[in-house]
């Protein structure tokens, strides 16, 4: 697996949400810097072998915004 692509999230109760497409893994953190570290350790567990671990990680911020007219 070369990427992984996680989809980051607004948490409403503060902070963010990381959830991987394709793959069991799911964390959260309050600050990016803090989400960055637990996706990265999220990945190091999730996966058993170094060989099977991706060589990138990819973290896709969503922000759903809705505007009144």
């Amino acid at each position: 697996m070369n990427e992984l692509i996680f989809l980051v999230q607004d948490d409403p109760s503060g902070g963010y949400t990381a959830r991987a497409l394709g793959q069991s893994i799911f964390t959260e953190g309050n600050t990016w810097d803090e989400l960055a570290a637990n996706v990265r350790e999220a990945v190091e567990v999730h996966f058993d072998k170094p060989e099977d671990m991706p060589k990138m990680i990819r973290l896709h911020y969503v922000r759903d915004e809705v505007l009144a007219l």
